[in-house]
């Protein structure tokens, strides 16, 4: 605003001299006046050419960095979805292995029982076995001895084979239990038995 009051000035001063029609010395001294003014006018100029510049810098810089928060918040926003996502998907994982894990915890604790009870009819077994076995062994052996009877555990089924070694000679025996009776089988058996000791 001070430049255009000077260039009126500079205006007036020109026609006044102009009017007058004065010395040389006053058209020099406005004729230095009107140079100022417009040296000063130049440099206002140049000085807002200038702060616009740096305006339209910063203008740009700010456009920039708003575009760059946008990007970063929509990188943000994807990532969180997908954090989310990923999160979920984690979550439905725990979920199944925790049903698993329950449901294997479920049969190791089936399977303890089972051995516990397995323990119990081995022991039981045991027991009944250092009881029975030598029994049994000692009966076997006393009808062997009595009937002198050598028994083929390998035949088949339903038929008794064996030899029974008597005082004199050894003779085969050979007997059909689905056709005989068991009383005739135990019969025959017993009657091949030496009565003398």
């Amino acid at each position: 605003m001070a430049a255009f009051r000077d260039m009126e000035e500079l205006s007036q001063g020109l026609l006044s001299l102009l009017g007058a029609n004065r010395a040389d010395a006053q058209q020099r001294r406005l004729l230095g006046h009107h140079e100022q003014v417009v040296d000063r006018l130049l440099e206002a100029q140049d000085s807002a050419e200038r702060l616009l510049r740096e305006i339209l810098t910063t203008e740009k810089e700010v456009a920039q960095n708003l575009v760059d928060t946008k990007e970063k918040a929509h990188q943000g926003v994807a990532e969180l979805q997908q954090l989310e996502a990923e999160l979920q998907k984690a979550s439905e994982e725990d979920i199944h292995l925790k049903a698993n894990l329950f449901q294997l915890t479920s049969e190791l604790e089936g399977l303890r029982e089972m051995e516990v009870d397995l323990q119990r009819q081995v022991r039981e077994v045991d027991e009944d076995t250092a009881v029975t076995v030598p029994s049994a062994v000692y009966v076997a052996q006393l009808y062997h001895r009595i009937s002198k009877i050598e028994w083929d555990y390998e035949c088949e089924p339903g038929m008794i084979k064996g030899i029974h070694h008597g005082p004199t000679v050894a003779q085969p025996i050979h007997l059909d239990s689905t056709q005989l009776s068991k009383k005739f089988i135990s019969d025959h058996l017993w009657s091949l038995v030496d009565t003398e000791w």
